[in-house]
């Protein structure tokens, strides 16, 4: 299991004690420190069924510098992947890739359901 996070994220943090306290055991990457490329970012949006935008760290200080709340919608999707690949501040985090599933963000709720 890979678990994306940024270390200085607090929803980060809670999720990585969250799979902790469950002894899920998995393998974390820094998301600041190695973006997830186009292929990989391509492929959990596919296996995660959610929409691509829902991929986007929408409070983060970077997408709201570049006004993408407005930008976004006139996107294809090829050219939001390419957007997403080139920083990995850009991506909403956590994000869990297991077998078959991909989830993005930490509602416990989610990840109970989908891992337990």
């Amino acid at each position: 299991m890979l678990f994306v996070c940024y270390p200085k994220c607090s929803t980060c943090g809670k999720a990585r004690a969250w799979l902790d306290a469950h002894n899920i055991e998995y393998t974390e990457r820094d998301i600041k420190a190695e973006n997830p490329t186009r292929e990989e970012l391509k492929a959990w949006h596919e296996a995660s069924g959610l929409p691509l935008r829902r991929f986007f760290n929408t409070s983060g200080q970077l997408y709201r510098g570049m006004g993408l709340s407005s930008k976004l919608a006139d996107m294809g999707e090829d050219e939001q992947l390419d957007l997403l690949a080139t920083d990995g501040m850009l991506v909403k985090r956590p994000i869990l890739v297991a077998e078959g599933k991909v989830l993005v963000g930490f509602r416990e709720k989610d990840w109970e359901a989908a891992l337990l």
